[in-house]
């Protein structure tokens, strides 16, 4: 008999069953561990992957004139439970279908054993007890319970409860000394003999993949960030499910060199990890790429779409964005996680309405949590009622001392209510907790130029655009820090304003301000072409004002001065059918203007136009 090889839906099929067996233990072992949002991370994930396709729908699928994977620029309809769709604009590469049944196309996984450690022993219903304590965040009791047991599982929980419960005690000692939102040098006083007994155990190999994890963290609140990341990969090697220990893994790589230096195996969960990776480093372009394919296997996944729409955030592509996070919000109504993001979305377009429906909302679900208050704060100070966004950042801050958005947005509010020490004290906060934070250090730079203290501005100013390079508002933020009164340095300023027009300047300041440099320092030809770009990017968006007058002037004149009196009588003739609202004040200018006639000779008839000669 001649065996043929399985087809490649069949193929996925069985991958998406590997996957679904493998999420539904880790959903099970990190839930019994109390990881709960690793746990909570898997289940999600888990019911993100796509259905299987009825048998009908497979063999349909594997005729040849049918064909998975979507064309490379096509508008994907996504179906999700309950009915509902939305389309989402699928890059080339970014498909499905006849991938070798993994998310990334052709790339072989390695095996990763799933631990059986469900058998009942002796120490079972200790455990149990243990774990009943540690829910009700009893943690001294709950490490007591099991001082005696040796079991890889019970000296987890243990240690775990030992490191829960000096937590514990750092926070309520932090607040008797310095109150809720104060700064302290409290540590936690069981790290040192957590870091003791959790080191002999990985020496002798008494240490299972949570037991490193839980090392990895010791090893990184104790300052030792090297050891800790070599850990923390030995844990995900071993068990790669725990999506906590890759977010740690993630916090403690600062750069894109120490992330490819990593000794990672080749698990599908890394891809996941190098995506949100890439995300984080502010690497948007390969995020997106990886995350759409994932969604290759995962296509209902909640958690994708979420990443995605923060990418597209990060990117500055709002409408795409908000057209994901409203979907989100449709297949799952009462969900907090990213609409913090959301709402910042939502406060960069200035939609009030949609931003106060989502206020509601969240306030309703739980408004306890910290993406709560940061939501409702953003609603208050898209209103203009600084004080009262204030006062729920600081609540979101009361229930998480680490949020950092909170305490970027709350210097931001601290700014716009002329609180130059506060806002300061803010920023340095969140760059303590994310240096790579660059709205902070923008933030900081904002605060020092107010100050007029440009050179400290110009510090931050750099910080924040090294982090964020694709930004244009942070490029031009140092061109006008450069062109200020105490520097007056113009060609540095020049060459923010460069890099500015060439990432995305959605407002035209760059090209505006390169134009009126350039004619500062005599360079008209260089100042004509950036008034044209400018005059030709206003057109196409339709619109007109005091930029639009300026730059036709300019033109006039520097087309009258070359001998192009064609051109010149163009931008004469537009400049008097100017419409705009400032119409007289251009008349005005006008005819005060010193002018000249100019007889233009063109095809047998002579034509009239008043040319301004005067420099403005």
């Amino acid at each position: 008999q001649i065996s043929h090889p399985a087809s490649p839906h069949r193929r996925m099929a069985a991958a998406k069953e590997n996957y679904r067996v493998e999420l539904r233990a880790a959903a099970r072992q990190l839930g019994d561990r109390c990881l709960y949002s690793a746990a909570k991370w898997a289940a999600e994930l888990l019911v993100g992957i796509e259905p299987d396709a009825t048998p009908s729908q497979s063999a349909a699928m594997d005729t040849p004139s049918s064909s998975g994977a979507a064309p490379g620029g096509r508008l994907l309809h996504l179906h999700r439970s309950g009915g509902s769709s939305f389309r989402r604009r699928m890059r080339p590469g970014g498909g499905a279908g006849s991938e070798a049944g993994t998310p990334l196309g052709g790339v072989s996984y390695v095996s990763t054993p799933i631990p059986d450690d469900d058998a009942f022993d002796a120490g079972a219903d200790k455990y149990l007890l243990a774990k009943t304590y540690f829910d009700c965040r009893e943690y001294r009791r709950a490490a007591h319970v099991l001082r005696s047991q040796v079991g890889r599982k019970a000296v987890f929980l243990r240690c775990y409860a030992l490191y829960m419960a000096g937590e514990k005690r750092k926070e309520e000692e932090t607040i008797e000394l310095e109150g809720s939102l104060g700064k302290s040098n409290v540590v936690n006083q069981e790290l040192v003999a957590l870091e003791r007994e959790l080191s002999t155990h990985r020496r002798t190999g008494a240490i299972d993949s949570f037991g490193l994890y839980l090392y990895g963290i010791v090893l990184r609140d104790k300052g030792c960030e090297g050891l800790s990341r070599t850990v923390l990969v030995e844990s995900v090697n071993s068990y790669p499910w725990n999506w906590c220990a890759w977010l740690e893994i993630q916090s403690l790589c600062t750069s894109s060199d120490i992330l490819n230096n990593l000794n990672l195996k080749n698990h599908w969960m890394k891809d996941f990890f190098i995506a949100s990776a890439h995300l984080e480093l502010k690497m948007h372009e390969e995020a997106l790429k990886r995350y759409e394919r994932l969604m290759g296997v995962f296509r209902c996944s909640d958690y994708i779409q979420a990443q995605i729409a923060t990418v597209q955030y990060s990117m500055r592509d709002l409408d795409e964005a908000d057209m994901i996070f409203e979907e989100l919000l449709r297949t799952d109504p009462f969900r907090v996680d990213s609409m913090d993001i959301y709402s910042n979305l939502l406060y960069a377009k200035e939609s009030l309405t949609a931003l106060s429906f989502l206020a509601h909302r969240v306030f309703l679900t739980d408004k306890y949590r910290p993406e709560s208050c940061c939501i409702i704060a953003n609603y208050y100070s898209l209103k203009g009622q600084h004080e009262k966004s204030v006062l729920y950042f600081q609540r979101a801050l009361k229930l998480n001392r680490k949020y950092l958005s909170a305490w970027t947005l709350m210097g931001h509010e601290f700014v716009e209510l002329k609180n130059t020490p506060a806002a300061i004290d803010a920023y340095r906060r969140a760059v303590d907790i994310n240096p790579r934070d660059y709205r902070a250090w923008y933030g900081l730079g904002q605060i020092y130029e107010m100050m007029g203290m440009p050179f400290y501005a110009l510090y931050y100013f750099r910080k924040s655009s090294h982090l964020q390079p694709n930004d244009a508002r942070l490029w031009i933020a140092m061109a006008q820090c450069y062109e200020s009164d105490p520097l007056q340095m113009i060609e540095e300023a020049i060459k923010c304003y460069e890099r500015a027009a060439n990432t995305n300047d959605t407002e035209g300041i760059a090209l505006h301000q390169l134009a009126k440099l350039h004619s500062m320092l005599g360079q008209a030809e260089e100042a004509a072409f950036y008034y044209k770009k400018d005059l030709d990017r206003m057109e196409v968006e339709e619109r007109q004002g005091q930029n639009f007058v300026e730059a036709l002037l300019f033109l006039a004149k520097h087309c009258k001065s070359m001998g192009r009196f064609e051109e010149a009588e163009h931008y004469c003739t537009r400049l008097l059918d100017y419409t705009g609202p400032g119409k007289g004040d251009c008349k005005k200018y006008i005819t005060r203007a010193k002018t000249s006639t100019v007889w233009v000779s063109t095809d047998g008839y002579r034509s009239f136009c008043v040319v301004n000669l005067t420099s403005r």
